[in-house]
Order: C-alpha cells, then sequence, then structure tokens
C-alpha cells in the first residue's frame, strides 16, 4: 500500500478520535460547526479544483469528485469543531487572535509537508500563505456563523 493511503488512515482515524475528546455539554456546538465547515469546504473546494488551482492526485471517491474528501469533508470540519469547542471566549483579543494563527499555522505546515512528500495534493496556482490565509478565513467565518446561530436562540 502506497504511504498517501497510510496517511488518509492515519488523518481519518485521528480525526474519529478528535470527536472523542469533545465534551457533552458542547456537542451541538460541534455538529453546528462540523456541518458549517463542510458547507465551506463543499463549495470553496470545488471552486478551487475545477479553477486548476490545485489537484488531489491520490484521494477517496476519485471517480465522483476531484477534491479530497477525507481533507475537505471530515478532518478539516473536525479541527473545525475543536477549534468552536475550545475557542478561548473571554481572554484576551491576542490570544484570540494567536489561536486562529496558532490553528491555521499548524494546519498549514502539515499541508505543506504533505504536498511537498506525497501525491494528496499538488500545488498548481497556489502557495502555503493562500492556505494559512484561507484557512483563517473559514475558522473566522465559521467562529461569526456559530456566535450568530447559537445567539439566535437567546432571544
Amino acid at each position: 500500500m502506497r504511504i498517501e493511503w497510510w496517511i488518509l488512515l492515519l488523518v481519518n482515524t485521528v480525526a474519529t478520535g478528535i470527536l472523542f475528546f469533545i465534551p457533552k455539554n458542547k456537542i451541538r456546538l460541534a455538529i453546528v460547526a462540523f456541518l458549517f465547515k463542510q458547507l465551506i469546504t463543499f463549495l470553496i473546494g470545488l471552486v478551487v479544483v475545477e479553477l486548476g488551482l490545485l489537484e488531489y492526485p491520490v484521494r477517496l471517491f476519485a471517480s465522483i469528485n476531484r477534491t479530497s474528501f477525507t481533507f475537505e469533508y471530515y478532518a478539516f470540519p473536525v479541527v473545525c469543531a475543536a477549534f468552536n469547542v475550545w475557542y478561548p471566549i473571554g481572554r484576551s483579543t491576542l490570544i484570540q487572535l494567536s489561536y486562529y494563527a496558532g490553528y491555521s499555522s499548524v494546519i498549514t505546515i502539515i499541508e505543506i509537508i504533505i504536498e511537498k512528500y506525497t501525491d494528496l495534493i499538488k500545488y498548481i496556482h497556489w502557495d502555503w500563505y493562500t492556505t494559512w490565509i484561507t484557512i483563517c478565513l473559514s475558522f473566522l467565518i465559521s467562529r461569526l456563523f456559530c456566535i450568530w446561530f447559537f445567539a439566535k436562540g437567546t432571544n
């Protein structure tokens, strides 16, 4: 089995493991963040691939979709759920900005390593900083959506 398939298996296993650490009292928040992130990654992921900005040579469901099912529809939304569940509410702006930067940087570094050493993703007209910016913006959008979604129930 190629290293790419082992990485996909590992990513799916780790993402599933993260779900077990979400506190029961925050499961609703995690589900909303997860589903909203899937919406974002579905739309943006398809556009990016169709425009030829990047490609996923090795992926699950290759005959159905040209994006990476594992990353776009499972791993990244799980990380977003964790991001929102453990978001530092009530902390200083610096801590909150560091939270965004930290999550975005870790994911970007992992993606750079995967892009350089495997066939899971190939940058065509894409750069690491584009990844970092889009990840950070998607976290911000999902956070704002979760705030809005749960504020509606308190009125």
